[in-house]
C-alpha cells in the first residue's frame, strides 16, 4: 500500500527522470518512467545485484504486521530482509529511505517486540555508508488514490473509515500515501535535518 502510494508521487514528480520498482509480483501500471523487475527471492539478490546499481535513492516500502508472529518471524522479515537489501544497493551516493512507523524503540530494549526489531533495523541502516539515511516514522497512513491495502484487516478498517478521511487527513497522528511519497521526495533531493521523522515531520516535509 505506501510502496504503490510512493511510487505514484514518483511517477508525477518532474524531477524524477527513472524509478525501478523491485517487486514478487507486479503492480500493473504502465508509464515512461517505470522499470520494473519481478524477483521472488529477496533473500537472495545475486541474480539482479547489477541491476540495482546507479540509482541515487532507494526508497524502502516493504513491511509486515507483526499481528501473530513471533519475534523470530518477524526479525527475519524485517531486520533480515531489510539489511539483505541495503547492504546489495549500499553506495555513497544513495539516499535510503526506510518506512519505520511511529512508536519505533531505538533503545531496542522496550517491551513491544514489534518496536525493538523496527529500532535495531533503524540502526543497522543508519551505521551503513549511505549518502544519507531517513528513518520515516507514520502514523495511521490512510491510502489515496484508489489504492487498497493487502493486509485484509486492514483493508477493512480503511472501508469502513473512508468516509471519515477528510476529517482525519488533520489529525496529528494521520498522514496518508500523497504525503509519505512526496515527503520522500523531498529528502531524497534536498536532505533534511533530521534523520528520524515522526509523523508530523513527513506531513510538514510534503507541504
Amino acid at each position: 500500500m505506501v510502496g504503490k502510494g510512493v511510487l505514484l508521487e514518483c511517477l508525477d514528480h518532474p524531477e524524477i527522470a527513472e524509478v525501478l520498482v523491485v517487486n514478487r509480483s507486479t503492480v500493473g501500471i504502465t508509464h515512461p518512467k517505470l522499470k520494473e523487475l519481478i524477483h521472488k527471492d529477496f533473500y537472495n539478490l545475486d541474480a539482479i545485484k547489477d541491476q540495482l546499481q546507479g540509482y541515487d535513492a532507494c526508497f524502502f516500502c516493504l513491511g509486515v504486521s507483526s499481528f501473530r508472529m513471533s519475534e523470530e518471524q518477524y526479525h527475519k522479515l524485517t531486520y533480515d530482509l531489510t539489511l539483505h537489501f541495503a547492504e546489495t544497493v549500499v553506495n555513497p551516493d544513495m539516499t535510503f529511505c526506510y518506512v519505520s512507523g511511529t512508536g519505533t524503540d531505538s533503545t531496542e530494549k522496550g517491551s513491544t517486540m514489534w518496536a525493538r526489531v523496527k529500532g535495531k533495523t533503524e540502526n543497522a541502516l543508519l551505521a551503513m555508508p549511505f549518502k544519507k539515511a531517513y528513518m520515516f516514522r507514520p502514523g495511521i497512513i490512510l491510502p489515496m488514490k484508489g489504492i487498497r491495502s493487502k493486509t485484509p484487516i486492514y483493508n477493512a478498517g480503511y472501508t469502513i473509515l473512508r468516509p471519515f478521511f477528510p476529517l482525519m487527513k488533520n489529525m496529528a497522528s494521520v498522514t496518508d500515501t500523497i504525503r509519505v511519497g512526496k515527503a520522500m521526495i523531498q529528502v531524497a533531493l534536498h536532505g533534511s535535518d533530521k534523520t528520524h521523522l515522526e509523523n508530523r515531520d513527513i506531513n510538514e516535509l510534503a507541504g
